[in-house]
């Protein structure tokens, strides 16, 4: 495997990113189901495995980066040799100490590749720098391979919100305490 080298963004590089195959294969989804009675609530999240491989869109339009870069906390980018390969977007609440990546993204060639480990790892370490001691990662529930990586960077879940992107889809709320 090459060497990935983590960066802070520049403007040069936005224009690359946006091109990006910002789409994801699954073969395994998210279900919630919930449970209410007057002095209960269940909430439920059971991974389902589909019956053939899904393709999904981006919650979010990429070609929004070219107006909100520069207004985020911490937006990273990953090479390997020199070409842009992967970003993460992450941004600070100071009053909590805790900081939230929105967007972690690794075009097409370059995945499975430990990239999004490593952009996740660098922001961790940035974070520590400042004093963070909690990183939040935010998920598409039917995004598996998003889910698979942050349990595997012993992220743990913290929660949801239903009906959280436009296209309605369940946001998965990863949480890691920064040590």
């Amino acid at each position: 495997m090459a060497e990935v080298a983590i960066r802070q963004a520049i403007s040069s590089d936005i224009l690359e990113l946006i091109k990006f195959d910002h789409s994801c294969e699954t073969t395994h989804v998210w279900q919630l189901s919930t449970m209410l009675s007057d002095s209960q609530m269940e909430i439920q999240l059971r991974e389902i495995k589909l019956p053939r491989s899904l393709r999904l869109n981006y919650p979010r339009r990429p070609e929004l980066l070219m107006d909100s870069w520069t207004k985020h906390t911490l937006f990273l980018v990953a090479t390997v040799e020199r070409t842009l390969a992967g970003y993460l977007i992450l941004d600070r609440r100071e009053d909590l100490k805790s900081a939230t990546a929105s967007d972690l993204v690794v075009d097409t060639p370059f995945r499975r590749q430990g990239i999004a480990s490593a952009l996740v790892i660098s922001a961790q370490e940035w974070l520590k720098k400042q004093d963070v001691t909690r990183f939040i990662l935010e998920v598409p529930a039917k995004n598996h391979p998003g889910v698979a990586l942050a349990r595997k960077l012993k992220f743990e879940n913290n929660g949801f919100i239903d009906h959280y992107y436009s296209n309605q889809d369940i946001l998965l709320s990863f949480v890691n305490f920064l040590k």
